[in-house]
């Protein structure tokens, strides 16, 4: 099948529509909760305190994407508030925990099946591939390096580096300053319909929206698709 010529450029989102963000974070966690003994210190529910995490977790990235956090907080905070859930203000401990959770996350190499196997098929097709990603500059190389697809991208857009969060309209503008790329030869690729979808309709591209979930959304996107092998009968 020859290459569309509608695009040229591909670019996706990393966190849960390429790396397997879940899994990949419940384990660096477990290892967090093993090394420093919580258990000993009254968290005696694994899950119940990863539930916990992840509902502080997802509520503070909110924050950050609309303006209202800087991203030094949020990395301790959302352990701050876990460990208040089971009454430990320990703020000391908060801050070891956000400092040892990006150090660890970091080299996980969980990605999502048949990631590899697509990137290579899109390369092999002439696509040029990058990353738009809200996660933080270091954060987010190290994970594609540990992960062995740091080779499948021309260009690495992240919130720090461009100054914008996705679903501004300023990182998918800047994306296509530092690609070369134009609206209407680019397409957009991940898991979240208000981030990922809206933000790249609201930029003029068109997009991908990757449901692993199968999470009903009220819009259309212009894909949609339910694992990432299914890219290769669109692109």
């Amino acid at each position: 099948m020859e290459q569309p010529s509608k695009y040229t450029h591909v670019f996706f989102d990393l966190d849960h529509t390429i790396w397997d963000f879940e899994s990949n974070s419940r384990l660096t966690l477990q290892q967090l909760y093993d090394d420093l003994n919580l258990r000993e210190r009254g968290i005696d529910d694994f899950d119940r305190f990863h539930k916990c995490y992840l509902h502080h977790n997802d509520k503070l990235w909110d924050r950050y994407r609309k303006g209202f956090m800087k991203v030094d907080e949020l990395r301790w905070k959302r352990f701050m508030l876990a460990l208040l859930d089971f009454k430990i203000g320990d703020e000391p401990l908060a801050h070891q925990m956000g400092v040892a959770f990006l150090e660890h996350l970091p080299t996980r190499t969980i990605l999502f099946a048949d990631a590899k196997e697509v990137l290579e098929y899109l390369t092999n097709k002439g696509y040029e591939l990058h990353l738009i990603t809200n996660g933080f500059e270091k954060t987010q190389h190290s994970k594609l390096k540990h992960s062995g697809i740091d080779h499948f991208f021309k260009e690495v857009i992240t919130s720090e580096g461009s100054n914008a969060l996705k679903p501004h309209k300023e990182i998918f503008e800047y994306a296509l300053q530092k690609t070369g790329a134009s609206a209407g030869t680019s397409i957009m690729i991940g898991d979240d319909p208000e981030v990922d979808i809206k933000g790249a309709q609201n930029a003029g591209w068109d997009q991908i929206y990757v449901n692993h979930i199968n999470k009903e959304i009220d819009f259309t996107p212009t894909y949609t698709v339910y694992e990432l092998k299914e890219l290769m009968a669109i692109l």
